[in-house]
């Protein structure tokens, strides 16, 4: 299951954009909060002031030249990620100890989403989140990438599954413990939130989907639709499928619309899904909600 081009591009850019500013701004999201307890989801905890990612506040260079060479990585131009990407191995190869390696991690993640190369994305990702835990960008990013990747022959699908959903609750349940940064307006700040929030509720109703848990899976397709601001068309898709397999026919059909409704190569799969849901609608009863 792949990525629609166009949802792939601005997920992207938002994500960059709002990592960079976080950095700029010399803040960073608060410490996790636990794992919450049945009920107390949605409630934030009490928060505590994590050491912030900036220059300033960094250990002390080994030398001029990492300086010059992170800078290297830092200039390249984004019209040319292949080639920043090797700026960046490049860099990590020669200081393995960098204080810059969570940026170039970061980055790295981003950039090999937008490739669908999904292990060398875990395997970046994994490397950063050691170093820094509560990127929540970057924990809705793998949340919602690894249960659309999977097939047959992926190893330990349930342990897949496992760190999918862990990593998408804990990008929504730091969230909250961002602060806008000054150099942004609140319509920025906003929308780049709702991206990252879209993706790890993406994530949370991918896997339930996958585990064949179709009506836990709606709500959460339902918000990432409502909160992304260039609705995947992957997410339509899913929600049509989980409400056609929940017997929910009209609404299957409503999702499978909005799916059509998007240019993309889903837009025939989709049709084909409305003309289902109206068959199964009119020969089964529909189920409560």
């Amino acid at each position: 299951m792949k990525h629609s081009s166009n949802g792939l591009r601005m997920t992207l850019v938002l994500s960059v954009w709002l990592f960079a500013c976080a950095l700029a701004s010399g803040q960073a999201p608060t410490t996790a909060p636990p794992n919450p307890t049945p009920g107390q989801e949605n409630k934030p905890s009490t928060q505590q002031q994590a050491a912030p990612l900036t220059l300033e506040s960094a250990p002390a260079p080994v030398s001029a030249e990492e300086d010059a060479a992170y800078k290297v990585f830092n200039d390249a131009p984004s019209d040319d990620p292949a080639k920043k990407d090797q700026t960046g191995i490049d860099f990590l190869q020669k200081y393995p100890q960098s204080r810059y390696r969570v940026q170039i991690y970061s980055w790295q993640v981003r950039y090999y989403f937008s490739k669908n190369q999904i292990d060398k994305m875990e395997a970046a990702a994994d490397k950063e989140l050691e170093l820094y835990p509560n990127d929540a960008q970057t924990l809705a990013i793998v949340g919602s990438a690894l249960p659309r990747a999977m097939n047959a022959s992926t190893p330990e699908p349930q342990k897949r599954l496992a760190k999918a959903e862990q990593y998408s609750q804990k990008a929504l349940d730091l969230l909250p413990t961002f602060s806008k940064p000054d150099n942004i307006t609140d319509e920025q700040f906003v929308k780049a939130r709702n991206m990252t929030s879209a993706l790890a509720y993406s994530g949370l109703g991918t896997v339930a989907f996958r585990r064949g848990k179709f009506a836990d899976a709606i709500p959460n397709f339902e918000k990432a639709v409502q909160m992304d601001p260039q609705p995947d068309p992957v997410n339509f898709y899913l929600l049509g499928l989980c409400n056609e397999k929940a017997s929910h026919f009209d609404d299957a059909v409503t999702a499978f619309t909005k799916c059509a409704d998007i240019p993309g190569g889903l837009q025939a799969a989709c049709k084909s899904g409305i003309d289902e849901a109206k068959k199964l609608g009119a020969t089964q009863l529909s189920a409560p909600k």
